[in-house]
């Protein structure tokens, strides 16, 4: 991969390891994870990366999202509404953190609802009374550092491509309420890649994030291609909002309490956060998974890659080590 190596992830197994080094996976299945520790060193591909660790149920971490994070996104979503009464300090800030796992959590958000694989679609989505939606992001794999109750530092460690997939539900009371219903309702790319830091000049500011629907062997465009610099708050300015979130938050609203969340989770050392969901095309915007789609979301280096190369790679199923591509059936129980 041209000096960047890639950390590949089995959710079911969870094992990591490097990019095609099959015979270096450990299996950690059942072990205490390995801390996911990545150097400016070993993710410039200096240095060769050992097996890292699994993100499974049995992996230490809270799920959240950022509501809001791309201009327009919300409107085309039909959830601007739901912010109205959300005080923000400047008008291009998201509006909230949201939570999508929580683990020992009593309800529903103690689901682990992650797959590389499928998205299988809540029962009123089958019936037609609900619609599901793809939301493109990127997702960081980060490590939280706290001090007594509080967050005080986020260091992200991975990135890569996220399904935020979403039920439209204009009466939930909580943006949680349309995220996780069940095993197998959220995507995480089997391939996440090394981030040695998270400011301008990073990895990550390289990438852009494409999102298709394939649907009777056909591939529509349904999230409009989108650089990772666009997001309205990246870098210091994104995990300084998140950090007065995780401590400041309140149960308003749409949004929760994040720090009673992270209380009841026992304080994870990690988090998975979706940074925000892209623009959708005219496509996008008016069709709704259904059974025997593909949901694809390829988070891919702009340097070298075009959109013609990610159509190319979706229908081939081959990509390469420097991108983070997600391809999940659309399936029922």
């Amino acid at each position: 991969g041209e000096g960047k190596s890639a950390l590949v992830h089995s959710l079911r197994r969870g094992d990591w390891a490097p990019s095609g080094g099959c015979a270096l996976i450990s299996s950690l299945f059942g072990g205490s994870p390995a801390a996911l520790n990545i150097d400016n060193e070993a993710a410039a591909g200096a240095a060769p990366m050992e097996p890292q660790m699994q993100i499974t149920e049995l992996s230490n971490f809270i799920g959240l999202g950022v509501a809001g994070n791309f201009a327009g996104h919300l409107e085309q979503a039909g959830e601007a509404a739901d912010f109205v009464a959300v005080k923000v300090a400047d008008k291009v800030a998201p509006k909230a953190l949201f939570p999508f796992y929580v683990p020992d959590h009593p309800g529903q958000l103690g689901v682990f609802p992650l797959s590389g694989e499928a998205i299988f679609l809540p029962e009123a989505a089958v019936s037609g009374d609900e619609k599901v939606q793809i939301e493109p992001e990127v997702a960081l794999w980060c490590e939280l550092e706290y001090a007594g109750e509080q967050v005080v530092a986020i260091h992200p460690k991975a990135f890569g491509a996220y399904n935020d997939c979403s039920i439209r539900r204009p009466n939930a009371k909580k943006i949680s309420e349309k995220k996780n219903w069940g095993e197998e309702s959220k995507g995480l790319a089997t391939t996440l890649l090394p981030l040695g830091h998270f400011a301008p000049g990073c990895e990550l500011d390289d990438y852009r994030i494409a999102c298709y629907l394939e649907r009777d062997g056909e591939l529509h465009p349904y999230g409009v291609d989108s650089a990772a610099v666009d997001y309205s708050y990246f870098h210091r300015q994104l995990l300084d909002w998140a950090i007065d979130k995780f401590n400041h938050q309140q149960d308003e609203g749409p949004a929760e309490h994040i720090q009673g969340l992270l209380a009841q989770a026992g304080r994870p050392a990690h988090a998975l956060i979706s940074i925000g969901a892209t623009r959708y095309t005219p496509f996008g915007e008016t069709h709704f998974l259904a059974p025997g789609d593909t949901a694809c979301v390829v988070v891919y280096p702009a340097s070298r890659y075009g959109e013609a190369d990610i159509r190319e790679a979706i229908g081939s199923r081959t990509f390469g080590p420097d991108v983070s591509a997600l391809l999940q059936a659309v399936r029922v129980r």
